[in-house]
């Protein structure tokens, strides 16, 4: 064989490798911020496709009658949605069960020989949760506005979420002089297969730790003490959240001035506050509920599943595409006012 057939070879392989690192089809861009500033979003069509197949919002059962009983007068036991009427509890009871269990039907979380009991783990989780969603539609629109979420949101026809997360387990030292990795440098899709570390929930979405490490001036400033530790954190998450919405940074942040929030676009402050959401529900609703999960439902370290961006979004910015499910449940949205008994005149 000849040096210059060789070397074409050569070439042509090394083509065809440098393409298998070329998308298919071209990818879209999208422009969201002021022309030449290089606020765009980009999307592979192929992708896009396949997230649209995974966001499609079930038809809702028709409304029931407001009116009438409530659940709690017709039914034993009943702590959460007692103050709707008996129509719009078996309405909702009937959604639940599609949204979470549609194979295990209502026995995943009853003894369909006594519904009153509450001897199962996951009739007093479910309780839980039910209060966590009317907690979500009622005091944070800041975060999911009017559009709200229901348990299809997060379980999308499935008894257990895909996407949940636990606290990781240290690493095994041999010895004490070894060191460990830190929690980073491991291949991981929770950050995209970077370096950084593995486990940015625990500091920021279960504790309170700062995520931002961005200095506000040009030159050096004694007053920003960030380390690179804590910058390669703050990466992490910033990842995660862009993986788990399927856009780049510019959506929430004017790459030019990560510091001046007023040339910010206004998602930041939406994703601002759904940051600390995550962490209520993680604190207040989710973590409590250790105690009652059974072993295989915990985590290495015996932590109950917790939530993330991911949980909800699912490779969208707006979870479901934003739309409205929640008007056609508005028993999820918070306590229902006490029905009015009308009086004839005498």
């Amino acid at each position: 064989m000849s040096l210059s057939s060789t070397s074409l070879k050569l070439l042509l392989l090394g083509g065809l490798v440098l393409l298998a690192g070329c998308e298919r089809p071209s990818p879209d861009s999208i422009q969201r911020g002021y022309r030449g500033t290089g606020m765009l979003q980009v999307y592979n069509p192929r992708l896009v496709e396949a997230i649209n197949a995974k966001n499609l919002l079930p038809d809702a059962i028709p409304a029931a009658d407001a009116s009438g009983p409530r659940a709690s007068q017709a039914f034993q036991n009943v702590k959460v949605l007692g103050d709707v009427s008996v129509a719009e509890f078996t309405r909702l009871m009937t959604a639940i069960t599609a949204w979470v269990s549609p194979v295990e039907g209502c026995a995943y979380c009853h003894d369909l020989q006594n519904f009153a009991d509450d001897k199962m783990y996951t009739k007093v989780v479910s309780r839980r949760m039910l209060e966590m969603t009317r907690h979500i539609n009622s005091d944070w629109t800041t975060h999911v506005a009017a559009t709200g979420v229901t348990c299809f949101t997060c379980h999308r026809g499935q008894p257990v979420p895909s996407n949940i997360w636990f606290k990781e387990p240290p690493q095994a030292n041999g010895s004490n002089f070894i060191g460990d990795n830190a929690g980073q440098n491991t291949a991981s899709m929770t950050v995209a297969l970077m370096a950084t570390p593995t486990d940015p929930f625990t500091p920021f979405l279960l504790e309170s730790k700062n995520i931002r490490v961005y200095s506000t001036t040009a030159l050096p400033d004694r007053t920003n003490r960030s380390s690179l530790k804590q910058t390669e954190y703050t990466y992490s998450l910033m990842t995660h959240m862009s993986s788990a919405l399927n856009v780049n940074c510019t959506y929430c942040h004017n790459t030019r001035s990560f510091g001046d929030w007023a040339d910010n676009p206004p998602q930041r402050a939406v994703a601002w506050h759904g940051i600390r959401m995550a962490r209520d529900l993680n604190v207040a609703y989710l973590e409590p509920l250790k105690t009652a999960f059974p072993a295989n439902r915990l985590g290495p370290t015996g932590d109950s599943p917790k939530v993330n961006c991911t949980t909800c979004h699912q490779g969208v910015y707006k979870p479901l595409h934003g739309t409205p499910f929640i008007k056609d449940y508005p028993e999820l949205v918070g306590p229902r006012p006490a029905a009015v008994t009308t009086v004839a005149a005498k």
